[in-house]
């Protein structure tokens, strides 16, 4: 069956699944006054979940990360890292994690077929991590950190947003951190959601300033891979790890866009940003309503625009990040 494609001719093979929007942090950029549920959660069960995967793994997807929220707050996390792995058209299981279970269970959600996690580690100024995510979890989350390169993830990457006048002075420690240490560095540049205009304004830091420094002490442009997502990576002889930028402002920001987006209580988004979502869940109750549901997905990627329009000042809807998985 042939591979999703929108008018624009970019195809998608990778698929951001989130299964909860609860998180326990309260990070300062996405969830400052913490998560406040709207009503009783119903979050997309397993057979719903088994469904979904299967549609998507029909239609070309090879890549899927589970998101939140933070994912692992679910106690059947790891049964649906295997649902995932059960799928041998899924070549690559992601996640996404503020990290406070991993050092628990990172050999176990690696056994059942995990295979890359990103940790969010925006700080390596413990007081600093806890000014920014109102928890006070950073030697934890550390901890977790080596307990994933010991389970031998394929990648461990960590992901950091930009915020100026909070963590913009910890490059030198991070790169001090990657120099021995194999792990894939990001950072994330700031992003305007429809609750956070004065917080953008006060806190945004463009990621071209951090591309021209690391340009400058010699780190070398990564040519990307057909299956990269939309970090620009950057790589120095002396360091074992590396680093990626995710710059959503800069020019042509959308041309490579590959992914697609299932929100916790299955609705369809083509963009992180601009529109409502479009509800799957109704088609996700048994196979036999597979053809339907790939023929709805078809229909909707006619609709996906060229660009987010963030550079515009264009939100859209979404009111923090963790409603739809980032």
């Amino acid at each position: 069956m042939s591979q999703l494609q929108d008018n624009f001719g970019r195809r998608f093979h990778y698929l951001r699944m989130s299964v909860t929007d609860v998180c326990n942090f309260k990070c300062t950029y996405c969830l400052p006054d913490g998560y406040r549920p709207d009503g009783k959660p119903k979050f997309l069960n397993l057979n719903e979940i088994e469904n979904l995967v299967a549609a998507f793994s029909e239609v070309g997807t090879e890549k899927l990360r589970i998101t939140g929220g933070e994912p692992t707050l679910r106690k059947d996390f790891t049964d649906i890292i295997r649902i995932a792995a059960d799928n041998d058209k899924i070549r690559t299981i992601a996640t996404t994690t503020n990290g406070y279970r991993l050092e628990q269970h990172a050999k176990e959600w690696y056994d059942a077929g995990l295979r890359r996690i990103n940790v969010s580690m925006d700080s390596l100024d413990p007081k600093m991590f806890y000014q920014i995510t109102g928890e006070n979890k950073f030697d934890s989350v550390m901890r977790g950190i080596d307990a994933a390169l010991d389970a031998g993830f394929e990648r461990v990457k960590i992901n950091a947003v930009l915020l100026k006048g909070l963590n913009d002075k910890d490059l030198p420690r991070f790169l001090h951190w990657i120099k021995h240490t194999p792990i894939d560095l990001r950072f994330i540049e700031l992003m305007e959601t429809g609750l956070g205009r004065d917080y953008f304004q006060a806190h945004h830091l463009a990621g071209m300033d951090i591309k021209n420094q690391l340009e400058q002490e010699g780190w070398q442009f990564d040519k990307p891979s057909a299956c990269d997502g939309p970090a620009q990576n950057f790589s120095h002889p002396d360091y074992q790890g590396r680093i990626g930028l995710i710059m959503p402002y800069a020019k042509n920001f959308c041309a490579s866009c590959n992914r697609l987006r299932v929100s916790a209580k299955g609705k369809l988004h083509l963009c992180l940003f601009t529109e409502n979502g479009v509800d799957l869940r109704d088609l996700l109750q048994s196979e036999q309503q597979r053809p339907e549901l790939i023929e709805r997905l078809r229909e909707q990627l006619v609709q996906k625009k060229e660009t987010h329009y963030l550079h515009q000042g264009i939100t859209g809807v979404t009111q923090h990040l963790a409603s739809i998985g980032g």
